[in-house]
């Protein structure tokens, strides 16, 4: 095949199954060298049709699908847990916080059920947990996704109404300068925005992967809110504070 049918061939196996490792493409294209997929893989790139993520995966350069957390949480994995780090250290003794759902949520609630605090979250991978539990947990009801381990809906939206949260650690998907932050979700979006408006102080938790990028629902501006990541990006950080050491 010449490079641009092979690159073709490489956005269809994209699109069936959003997100593949390269040496997964080599076993659907065993005819095809690993040096030469490589070298398509970054003129897609090049092209803005693609994106590499860690680990040797890509996917289609649109983020308007949520990936299932089985497959978020092998991504990124050292610079989600520098994030959870991070986290971690904005919290003061008996805080009474929320903890979102996604990966890196996930890593800073594991950190966080052995401090002397109060956790509300929607995350439902809080049940996985096998570690003597410290701080005291309420896990709220609502409609479940089981692609992300989320709880969101109406049910949990009203429960998030009762509460006033000092610090809230949420998940994006996306964070641009002109769109500010999305998510894939409608649901998502309207939990994360109850959420932001109970609370004191709001952090957003995303890895660098996510600047400039943007899907289909809005959730806030940048303004009013801090990001937790693993790097600075000068256009972003003009519009919010970026907490990244």
């Amino acid at each position: 095949m010449v490079p641009y049918e092979r690159q073709q061939r490489i956005l269809e196996i994209l699109k069936e199954k959003e997100l593949v490792k390269i040496d997964e493409l080599h076993l659907l294209m065993p005819n095809v060298s690993m040096s030469t997929l490589r070298r398509d893989i970054k003129g897609l790139e090049a092209s803005n049709e693609v994106m590499s993520l860690s680990g040797g995966a890509i996917r289609i350069q649109s983020k308007t699908a949520e990936i299932p957390i089985s497959t978020k949480s092998t991504l990124h994995v050292k610079e989600k847990k520098y994030i959870a780090k991070l986290a971690v250290k904005q919290i003061k003794e008996e805080d009474t916080v929320y903890v979102d759902s996604g990966s890196t949520c996930t890593f800073l609630l594991e950190a966080l059920i052995k401090m002397n605090i109060n956790i509300v979250t929607t995350n439902t991978n809080i049940l996985n947990f096998n570690e003597d539990i410290t701080a005291n947990v309420t896990l709220l009801g609502g409609e479940y996704n089981k692609h992300i381990s989320s709880l969101s809906g109406p049910l949990a939206e009203e429960n998030l109404k009762k509460y006033i949260f000092d610090k809230s650690f949420i998940g994006a998907n996306g964070i641009d300068v002109k769109f500010g932050i999305t998510t894939p979700s409608i649901q998502e979006s309207s939990k994360k925005k109850i959420i932001c408006d109970q609370t004191k102080k709001t952090y957003f938790l995303c890895d660098s992967s996510k600047y400039h990028m943007s899907s289909s629902v809005k959730v806030v501006d940048l303004n009013n809110i801090t990001i937790i990541s693993d790097k600075i990006d000068e256009k972003i950080a003009e519009k919010t504070q970026i907490i990244y050491k």
